[in-house]
């Protein structure tokens, strides 16, 4: 009965399409690769200043809630996107995202205690995470699926040179500057990204009263969402550093937290109306299996981003100069390869086989990093990063094409948010796993009597304020602390490797609803100058044609490997 509402409230939605004409089509996509990419600075460019703000605001022994605040955040809120966005309409819950990130990048420049600033990078998490999913879900409304991949692949690349561009201009600041000038110069630049998509993004969403639309938000699943997210985050991040694992006060949040999640998957499967995550999902095997390695790739992804630079900073004695130098490695062959990527799955009509040369080689890349110790050629760690680059620019976009390849029209936009909220909360649960490990493995390895270095794993004592032995002996615990999170990510990447398994490749021929009805239009080359009705309509059905021809094609289980060669 719950199903049959949920279906017929889905249907109720209107429908945002609004396929574009090359020339528009063009200027839109930079304005929200810009977007994502000033996003992606923001989030992946305070790596490498937190040693300078724990130093500044004296957040020495909690320094590292800067990044986790910002991942809850952005886990509490991504799975909100997609269903606002169905209610309220891309545009104006692009717009909004953007100004929270405006007000918050500036609040976090004038921050004047360790407390206000992870409040303030919280905000920016949850404006993260909207743009992210935003600009995510405002292609796949202007772009048929079979272009898709070549334009996703395109923002996956903005993704990645902000990724390389944000830790060379955050570490710039820090040398010659102050680490407050990088969040300012953000703030303007979000403003005017506001200006831009404001002028430039098409609003397709209809015109529903407030009361209509405030009506349709799931209440019920957000309460319960957030608070299962945040009881259990916080002792996660915080177990065996700030609290005792085996206090009440742990016990309780987790405990709290896990019950308000099976609450959430609950109210989603029979209570929601319009549910952020609907519970059919979980009836594909190919879409949990898609989660599943969207939870890993986040927790993977995001311990590279925050650790790489803790080797090389305190491991190897490096700069932050030197530390964004070779982090831009791995992050500009992500570039590369998810162009590259892109192009192929355009072309071809096919992802799997991306899929399985990405975690593949991310996985040979997560066991090379084994390799790094206290006298590794920077050279040969260019090299490894790079081969862990070229992986992660493989998975990012394909897999989310082939969520949208195996959801129907209808949860398009919900799928993404849904995809962004797992691979959130795998970032936050990787970062707060890989910072226990660390911080135990620091621990044990220090030399007697320092072992209270640990409490502050983002920062060393000055090299002269201790005899050189015990600096020898400080180092050597900092690289086997970073060894032992490198150690961490190979079978969790692996596991992503082996849910390959689990997905079949259809190509890209997004499945209809049962009651959806085959219409046929002429359709005309690309370039052909039409009417804009005429055009969505062409991109409408250019995801179904292939269906007209064989309807009965989702019907036959079939397992399609890299070779492409069909099973029955």
């Amino acid at each position: 009965m719950a199903g049959n509402r949920q279906q017929a409230a889905e249907k109720g939605l209107h429908d945002q399409t609004n396929i574009l004409p090359r020339g528009r089509l063009l200027v839109v996509f930079a304005g929200l690769a810009i977007s994502l990419f000033i996003s992606f600075v923001d989030q992946n460019g305070i790596s490498v200043t937190l040693p300078t703000i724990a130093e500044d605001l004296n957040g020495k022994n909690t320094i590292s809630w800067a990044g986790t605040s910002s991942l809850i955040a952005n886990t509490m809120f991504s799975v909100l996107y997609g269903r606002l966005s169905d209610i309220f309409g891309r545009k104006i819950v692009y717009l909004c995202a953007l100004a929270l990130l405006c007000v918050a990048d500036l609040l976090c420049g004038l921050s004047q205690n360790a407390a206000m600033f992870y409040v303030f990078r919280g905000l920016a998490g949850v404006a993260g995470g909207g743009i992210s999913s935003l600009a995510m879900i405002i292609v796949s409304d202007v772009v048929t699926l079979e272009q898709r991949g070549k334009y996703q692949g395109i923002l996956g690349a903005s993704l990645g040179l902000a990724n390389v561009v944000g830790p060379f201009v955050a570490a710039a600041f820090i040398l010659r500057a102050t680490w407050r000038g990088f969040f300012w110069m953000l703030s303007p630049l979000a403003a005017c990204s506001i200006v831009v998509g404001y002028f430039l993004i098409p609003d397709s969403a209809r015109k529903d009263s407030l009361r209509t639309n405030l009506k349709r938000i799931d209440y019920f699943g957000i309460f319960a969402s957030s608070i299962g997210i945040i009881f259990l985050l916080i002792p996660i991040s915080g177990g065996g550093s700030y609290f005792e694992w085996d206090s009440p006060m742990v016990i309780s949040m987790l405990v709290i937290g896990s019950l308000s999640l099976i609450a959430f998957f609950f109210i989603e499967w029979k209570v929601a109306v319009l549910p952020m995550l609907p519970m059919e999902f979980f009836q594909n095997k190919v879409i949990v299996a898609l989660f599943l390695q969207s939870f890993l790739l986040g927790a993977v992804y995001q311990a590279y981003l925050y650790y790489l630079p803790l080797y090389y900073q305190n491991a190897r004695g490096w700069s932050p100069i030197v530390s964004a130098a070779l982090t831009a490695p791995m992050v500009s062959c992500q570039s590369i390869s998810s162009v590259l990527s892109g192009q192929y799955i355009s072309r071809q009509k096919r992802y799997g086989e991306v899929i399985w040369l990405g975690f593949g080689i991310w996985t040979l890349g997560a066991g090379l990093t084994l390799l790094f110790n206290t006298t590794t050629h920077p050279a040969i760690i260019a090299v490894i990063v790079a081969i862990t680059g070229f992986g992660v620019g493989c998975t990012f976009q394909p897999t989310l094409v082939a969520f949208q390849a195996h959801c129907t029209k209808r949860h398009r936009a919900v799928v993404i948010s849904d995809r962004n909220f797992f691979r959130c909360l795998g970032g936050a649960c990787g970062l707060a796993i890989s910072g226990a490990v660390l911080q135990a493995t620091l621990r044990s390895n220090l030399p007697p009597g320092y072992e209270y270095i640990s409490d502050s794993t983002y920062s060393m004592p000055a090299r002269g304020s201790v005899d050189e032995a015990v600096w020898v002996g400080i180092v050597d615990a900092y690289t086997k602390a970073s060894r032992a999170v490198f150690i961490l990510q190979v079978p969790l990447i692996g596991v992503a490797l082996l849910a390959c398994l689990f997905i079949r490749d259809y190509g890209l021929e997004r499945p209809r609803d049962p009651d959806e009805e085959v219409q046929s239009v002429n359709t005309k080359p690309e370039g052909v100058e039409g009417n804009e009705k005429e055009k969505e309509q062409q991109g409408d059905l250019s995801e179904t044609t292939s269906q007209v021809v064989t309807p009965t094609r989702r019907s036959v289980d079939r397992d399609i490997g890299i070779n492409g060669k069909e099973e029955i």
